[in-house]
């Protein structure tokens, strides 16, 4: 499942990391350290901040690029947890997710973050973040973790979106459609479904056997889940029925996008790129030379930018 995927996050950026500022000794063991080459960084999630990406990663890295070429870390973020995912409402306000229940939020694109929840020593992980508005939001996680806001990340209340043994899922990427609907990628094949904001929850049990790793609402309303072992799922009525597609590969699929284009495109394991030209009813499958386990994907200034655990990568 995806928690593999972020443990494979490398030790080996503790000797890139340049010695901490003379200030005071807490505030240098809870930063994110400084690293020598922003772009080598490991990356887990990206998103777009009006025109600029930006990606996030372990030890609390976050790193921006505003022409797809040169990247820097952010200015300040005041975490060392693994960062999971990231989300942008507009080109300012952002939050970003992870390990010990951590959330972050920024008002200035992405340059300085802040804290707005976090529970370390606990060991609960949130794996996807989403705001409707600057006000309300949800991030989830392993065993069905969940927890929402409605002041903006003041308070949080924590939540189970449904009952029992189902609630007890990994949740792996929210993704909204449009019209207050809200889904969440799961493990073992689920796909958790809002017709309100997040309100209320409804288990849609696919037949994979796999988990849904990732997820996305293309323009026409169709939506697709994809993961495990190359699987790719869609719906074209809001999410109620889910019809696998034929995706051309058995690689894992980390990520999906909507290009500028209005292809779809997908990432993943070992080098595979799948895109999409008719709202995903057929996928064309290519693999990188290198081989690269590609770990997300963000619609750049001059192309797709690729990134893996050692940083961005060429898209060609």
């Amino acid at each position: 499942m995806r928690l593999a995927l972020l443990a494979l996050v490398g030790l080996v950026l503790l000797a890139a990391a340049a010695p901490p500022a003379d200030n005071a000794a807490s505030r240098a063991l809870r930063d994110a350290p400084r690293i020598v080459q922003a772009n080598k960084a490991p990356i887990i999630a990206a998103s777009n901040a009006g025109k600029r990406v930006v990606a996030v990663g372990d030890y609390g890295i976050v790193v921006l690029t505003d022409d797809g070429r040169s990247f820097r870390q952010a200015r300040s973020v005041p975490t060392r947890a693994v960062l999971t995912s990231v989300f942008f409402l507009d080109d300012r306000r952002g939050w970003a997710a992870g390990h010990d229940g951590t959330v972050l939020g920024t008002t200035d694109g992405g340059e300085t973050w802040q804290v707005l929840r976090e529970e370390p020593g606990k060991e609960r992980a949130l794996l996807s973040v989403w705001f409707e508005t600057p006000e309300h939001g949800l991030a989830v996680g392993q065993f069905g973790l969940a927890v929402e806001t409605n002041d903006g990340g003041k308070s949080w209340q924590e939540r189970r979106l449904l009952p029992g043994e189902a609630g007890e899922r990994h949740l792996m990427q929210i993704f909204a459609g449009g019209n207050g609907l809200l889904c969440i990628a799961a493990e073992a094949g689920a796909i958790l479904r809002s017709e309100d904001n997040g309100g209320h929850w409804t288990l849609v049990q696919t037949d994979n056997k796999g988990s849904f790793w990732t997820g996305v609402a293309l323009k026409d309303g169709t939506l697709l889940a994809a993961g495990m072992r190359g699987h790719v799922y869609r719906s074209t009525d809001r999410g109620a029925n889910w019809k696998e597609v034929q995706s051309g590969s058995a690689q894992s699929l980390t990520a999906a996008i909507v290009g500028s284009d209005g292809r779809v495109r997908l990432v993943g394991m070992s080098g595979t790129l799948l895109s999409s030209a008719d709202q995903g009813q057929s996928f064309v499958a290519e693999v990188r030379p290198d081989r690269a386990n590609l770990t997300t994907v963000a619609p750049g200034p001059t192309g797709d930018l690729l990134f893996t655990l050692t940083g961005v990568v060429a898209t060609k």
